[in-house]
Order: C-alpha cells, then structure tokens, then sequence
C-alpha cells in the first residue's frame, strides 16, 4: 500500500501574504505541488499556459462544469476560476502532497467533495499592518484601498473554519510554521505505519 498526499488548502485575506509564502515553501519542499487553476481570463504579458493557469474560453469552462470536472469554481468579475479534480486526485494519488490557493468559498466547496483536507489560514499582524501592504503596492487610490479593506475583514471573519492559522508578521517565522503543519502530518501514525511498513514489522519482530 502507498501513502497518498495530502490535499492543502491555503487561504487569506488579500495582503496578508500567503502567494508569498506558498511560494517560497514550495521551493524548499520537494514534496508539494500548488495547483493550476483553470481560468477564462485572457493571458498576460510573461504568464505560460498551464504554468500560470490553465486558460480556456468560456464555453470550454462551463462544459467543465457541466461535467463536474472541478473540486471548486468561481465567478470573479467577468472571469471564471476553477481547481481541476482530476488533477488534484491524480497528484495525491502518486503521494504528492497539492496546495490549492483559493478563498474560504472555493474552501468550503473543496471540504465537502474532499473532508480529510487539511485547512490553513494566514492571516495579518494587524489591520493597521494590513492597510500599509496594500497601500504599498502603490496600484490603487484611496477608496479601493478602504474597498479592499472592507473586503479583507469580511474575509478573516471566516479563519475559525480552517484547522490551522499561521500570523503573517515575521515572514521566515510565518514560513517556519506553514512548513511545520506539512510536517506534522506527515509525521501521523497512520502515514508511518504505511511508508515504514518494512521498517516496524522488523523492529517488532522476535
């Protein structure tokens, strides 16, 4: 018997940095995967099909759908976003652990077709803290950001509904513990007993 990967759902409020983070936990563990979104929207300059998303047209997206081809999908302005099950499955079949970066909806949705993933939610060292990460982006004026703001609050009223939080404020301390939750399960009983069959039938032998 092999030892399956876990499924990661990794959320937060814009500006609390959790691309970031994923992003550098993903270059120093070999064992995880980020998911690539399906996505309508058109490619920009620098992105690479099925590297950054997954693009397709509308039609292409919705018979997607029509085939519940997706573990979770949303409607983002004009645009549509989705994370494929077949993927994900697939990955987590070879014990290649998957991250998905999505919202508490796109999480909600992800826990009721797959109950054993294992929920994160980064949240910011303060608001105060929050609004300066935004700000500093230097891309929008000062309604978005109060927009964006409203918006980030309404979104970490959800963190009670993952089984982890990780606070943003010391970026390798953030990183540190993201790592140590990937490490903790892998650690469990059950995993062990799968990947170390050989090694504790022999410790147990007479």
């Amino acid at each position: 018997m092999s030892v399956k990967g876990t499924l990661y759902i990794v959320s937060a409020p814009s500006g609390a940095g959790k691309t970031s983070l994923v992003k550098a936990l993903l270059k120093q563990d070999q064992q995880v995967r980020v998911s690539v979104s399906h996505t309508t929207r058109d490619m920009r300059p620098g992105e690479q099909d099925g590297v950054d998303y997954n693009f397709v047209t509308m039609d292409m997206f919705d018979g997607l759908i029509a085939q519940k081809q997706f573990l979770e999908y949303a409607d983002v302005f004009t645009n549509k976003y989705g994370t494929s099950q077949v993927w994900v499955k697939s990955e987590l079949d070879k014990g290649i652990d998957v991250i998905l970066e999505i919202d508490w909806q796109g999480a909600e949705q992800v826990r009721q077709l797959m109950p054993d993933a294992v929920s994160i939610f980064v949240l910011p060292p303060s608001q105060g803290e929050l609004r300066k990460r935004l700000t500093g982006r230097g891309q929008d004026d000062v309604s978005v950001i109060d927009l964006r703001m409203s918006q980030a609050v309404s979104e970490m009223e959800h963190y009670p509904e993952f089984d982890y939080v990780v606070i943003n404020d010391d970026f390798d301390i953030a990183l540190t513990q993201l790592q140590a939750v990937l490490t903790a399960q892998r650690l469990q009983r059950d995993v062990q007993c799968v990947r170390h069959a050989d090694l504790l039938k022999d410790l147990l032998s007479v």
